[in-house]
């Protein structure tokens, strides 16, 4: 069982963002600002606090955007110079990946989320990697994904993060089949892609991170088109359980669904209530809007 440290993370960011539409008709939905930064940045973010060091995008057409706003905007940062916003200019350039610390894959059709992963397969090699889905930002004192890397180190394996939804919400996502508890972690024994309510193992949703061994890979070289006729990452994760232990950790700090209109709003508004310079204003902002 591989504990080699989880270095590498792909980010797939391809999606066409529909349930935003008409606002990702031209901008990408992972740059839509979430109060004072895109939606990505608190992503990478938790990528960084996990330890992670290289990120691999898996891009589509229209999405220059985000390359260009890991790079470093040399007129931008002229001016900011000449002005003498140096702070602000600190900021900017903390915020920069280190140089070659990005990489950047084309996923030229949209085949699924287990697709989007098996394109970073030559920039990942043969060692295990961690996923972030860019649409869901987590919020906790300690970030997701630094608690799954965490815990990977003692057991190894493959890992995902998991949340309880109402019973009745479970047919909107992805659940596990949950086995025994190890701590804080729970054993799978399966997955199921948004069951009917009377079929569903558990109201555990799949919220968005994972911790995969290299094999999936070979899983997803061999996986057959699934559900909405894409090649669906949790098909090819229920066959390399077949021969590689899965485990869950349940993740109690918030997340927020910014590939929703509604989810997009909660995110703004709790990112701004929650922002030290701002937090107060934004606060009196949103009560006198609910006065009206």
């Amino acid at each position: 069982m591989s504990k080699k440290p989880v270095r590498k993370a792909v980010l797939p960011v391809a999606g066409l963002g529909t349930r935003v539409l008409p606002a990702t008709k031209v901008m990408p939905k992972e740059m839509l600002p979430v109060f004072d930064r895109p939606a990505i940045h608190y992503v990478v973010d938790e990528a960084r606090a996990a330890g992670i060091e290289h990120f691999v995008f898996v891009t589509g057409r229209n999405k220059a955007s985000i390359e260009d706003y890991f790079d470093t905007a040399y007129e931008l940062e002229m001016t900011l110079e000449a002005k003498g916003k140096t702070k602000l200019l600190e900021e900017l350039r903390a915020d920069l990946p280190a140089p070659g610390a990005c990489s950047f894959v084309r996923q030229q059709a949209p085949l699924g989320l287990g697709h989007a992963v098996w394109c970073a397969r030559e920039i990942v090699g043969n060692e295990p990697f961690a996923v972030l889905l860019p649409d869901m930002i987590m919020r906790a004192e300690t970030p997701c994904l630094a608690a799954m890397a965490k815990a990977y180190q003692s057991i190894g394996g493959n890992l995902i993060s998991v949340e309880e939804v109402p019973m009745e919400d479970v047919s909107s996502y992805g659940v596990i089949e949950p086995g025994a508890r190890k701590g804080d972690l729970i054993e799978m024994l399966g997955m199921v892609e948004k069951p009917a309510v009377k079929d569903a193992p558990s109201n555990m949703m799949i919220s968005g991170r994972y911790i995969l061994q290299p094999e999936i890979f070979d899983a997803l070289d061999e996986q057959k088109p699934g559900a909405g006729g894409e090649i669906q990452l949790t098909d090819a994760m229920l066959k390399l359980m077949e021969t590689s232990p899965f485990h869950a950790l349940p993740f109690t700090g918030e997340t927020f669904d910014t590939g929703s209109k509604t989810g997009y709003l909660r995110a703004a508004a709790a990112f701004g209530l929650g922002d030290p310079e701002h937090g107060a204003e934004v606060r009196r902002i949103l009560e006198s809007l609910l006065k009206r």
